[in-house]
């Protein structure tokens, strides 16, 4: 049986490990590129050797050739520059433009079919500028962002409750950055909202650690920031897109007047499936709520017009 064609963008901790967890869950035969010489070919061989003690049939392929990604049907683009401690995410914004921007032409070129997932940050920014400079369908450009901090929220409030991390489903809105907007009144244990179990200083705690999710970790590790949670998302997604499992994933998608919000990539409840973005939910929000999504979005127009 033949397997779909991936292509891993970015073979430093984030993109290796989603090489890995692509390979490990077979959902495709993985090209890996990087422009690092030797890195891509050397994990890619670890990993295939890796694949046969685990039973694995699916290869992967490290290339720092651009040109090895085509006929990808999925790409999952993580190359750029981390946050160092202290940096934000806008602090990378340019830089990471113009790594993104060149990949964005390659793969118009080479995978002009493929879905493209950006995991890059400014997330929001870069899966914009993706979109833009791909001319793609915009079902076929998503970013990872809610994904993970719907995670990082779910993390905490199975760690504050005492309880399985696998009753527990979070919601998290907006940019992927420090005005993403975490929804306790959507976010539930067994179907029971936070707000009925837990009280609302907990939870105001639990949202600002969520708001802080990724810098904490960028804290702790010193060098690098987190790649663990941000790939198995990336992951989480792809499957969705090519075994048409139609999840409802909070994702970075280009809006179209939902929420209030035209012409820009946010974080919202997505269903992901075939076709890609196949739909987007407009959730019922409070006024206090949708104002802070539409701030969120303003945050993230003021980046795409720097650009």
């Amino acid at each position: 049986m033949s397997r779909p064609k991936l292509a891993v963008i970015g073979a430093g901790m984030v993109g290796a490990t989603t090489a890995q967890r692509l390979v490990e869950r077979e959902l495709g035969d993985v090209i890996l590129t990087d422009i690092v010489e030797g890195m891509p070919q050397g994990k890619a061989l670890d990993m295939m050797q890796s694949a046969q003690v685990l039973g694995c049939e699916a290869s992967i392929f490290g290339t720092n050739d651009i040109v090895d990604i085509a006929g990808a049907e999925l790409v999952i683009v993580t190359a750029g520059l981390p946050r160092k401690p202290g940096m934000s995410r806008d602090d990378l914004l340019r830089r990471n433009a113009e790594i993104v921007g060149g990949l964005a032409d390659a793969i118009k070129v080479h995978a002009p079919e493929a879905f493209v997932i950006v995991v890059t940050n400014p997330l929001d920014v870069m899966t914009d500028l993706v979109y833009k400079r791909t001319g793609f369908d915009e079902r076929r450009v998503m970013g990872m962002a809610g994904v993970l901090d719907s995670a990082r929220f779910c993390t905490f409030i199975a760690m504050e409750l005492g309880v399985s991390v696998k009753d527990v489903c979070a919601m998290v809105l907006g940019g992927h950055g420090d005005s993403m907007v975490p929804l306790p009144r959507y976010s539930t244990v067994s179907g029971v909202s936070i707000t009925e179990l837990l009280p609302a200083k907990r939870i105001a705690a639990m949202v600002e650690r969520t708001r802080n999710g990724g810098a904490e970790i960028v804290g702790l590790l010193k060098q690098g920031s987190a790649f663990y949670a941000p790939s198995a998302s990336a992951v989480c997604m792809a499957e969705s897109i090519l075994r048409d499992q139609k999840r409802i994933l909070p994702a970075a998608v280009r809006l179209n007047g939902q929420y209030g919000i035209s012409g820009l990539f946010s974080g919202v409840p997505a269903k992901l499936g075939k076709n890609g973005v196949e739909q987007i939910l407009e959730l019922e929000l409070t006024d206090d709520e949708l104002a802070a999504l539409q701030q969120s979005a303003s945050k993230v127009k003021e980046l795409v017009d720097k650009l």
